[in-house]
């Protein structure tokens, strides 16, 4: 489900690319010559463009996250549906084994 290397998850490496692309464009922003009121509506369009986005990926990891979730949920039911099975057949052929 999740693939790892070396220790990071590839939801984690694309949050990071995205946060220092946040930033680098913050600073560009700042250190551009421009107006104070030009460099102000520059901030407020991006923070807004960063808020959407970051609603929009935290939509998607719910999303994949409630999925994976039932998916385990329902896996979880099958192998317990088994074990009980199986360890009902144990039982019904340990009892016909101390009749004999």
């Amino acid at each position: 489900m999740r693939h790892e290397e070396g220790g990071f998850s590839a939801g984690s490496v694309l949050l990071s690319f995205l946060l220092g692309g946040m930033v680098g464009a913050g600073l560009a922003l700042l250190m551009a010559p421009q107006s104070g009121a030009e460099t102000r509506r520059k901030i407020r369009e991006f923070t807004d463009d960063v808020k959407e986005k970051a609603s929009d990926y935290a939509g998607e990891a719910k999303e994949k996250i409630t999925s994976t979730v039932e998916k385990g949920k329902h896996i979880l039911d099958e192998k317990k549906s088994a074990i009980t099975a199986a360890f009902e057949a144990g039982k019904e052929a340990y009892e016909k084994e101390v009749k004999k």
